[in-house]
């Protein structure tokens, strides 16, 4: 049996998850760092975007894994994306992540990206994204994840700002879909 069979062999019954009971922010929360090398530069000489974009969502993708206790996540949406500065070869790049937002069957990532300078020890916050999960049962359909709750008012106050958020984007693509179907 390849490596692949044996793989998708050990996640065709998933565990049952008790959906009553809910996870804390702190409870599925992720960082992952890997050293920026000469491979991950772009034209400029800098770390390539796209190599940042692709460890933000391998990193983000733990967090959902944890909190639905589901390996079977896709990405869904990328809801932001910033760029605030870029990353240096020979710079540790670390990716924070937690939970944010639970829906149904869908998952708010929020993300932080650190830079460091393993010589001056200089750390800088570079980017900055929210990605979207749906987890998937075992014939690929999305499945219902565990609640949200929250351990503390800090948890609270990320949720709830995260919630009107979600609100907020939810009315403006009703808008747009509105807007699109109206035109001939």
């Amino acid at each position: 049996m390849n490596p692949f069979e044996k793989i998708a062999k050990s996640h065709q019954t998933l565990p049952h998850v008790d959906l009553a009971q809910g996870r804390s922010i702190a409870s599925s929360r992720s960082t992952s760092s890997r050293l920026m090398e000469l491979i991950d530069a772009n034209a400029r000489g800098t770390v390539h975007g796209g190599v940042i974009m692709r460890m933000v969502d391998e990193a983000a993708s733990i967090v959902a894994f944890k909190h639905s206790q589901n390996p079977n996540v896709v990405t869904a949406k990328v809801e932001t994306f910033k760029f605030l500065a870029p990353a240096q070869i020979r710079n540790v790049v670390t990716i924070q992540c937690e939970m944010h937002y639970v829906g149904r069957t869908s998952m708010e990532v929020g993300i932080e990206v650190l830079a460091e300078d393993v010589i001056t020890n200089q750390v800088r916050h570079i980017a900055s994204s929210n990605v979207v999960y749906v987890a998937l049962d075992e014939n690929g359909n999305p499945t219902p994840v565990p609640p949200l709750v929250p351990a503390s008012q800090e948890e609270e106050a990320i949720i709830e700002r995260t919630r009107l958020r979600h609100l907020r984007r939810q009315k403006i693509d009703e808008e747009v879909t509105q807007a699109d179907e109206s035109q001939p």
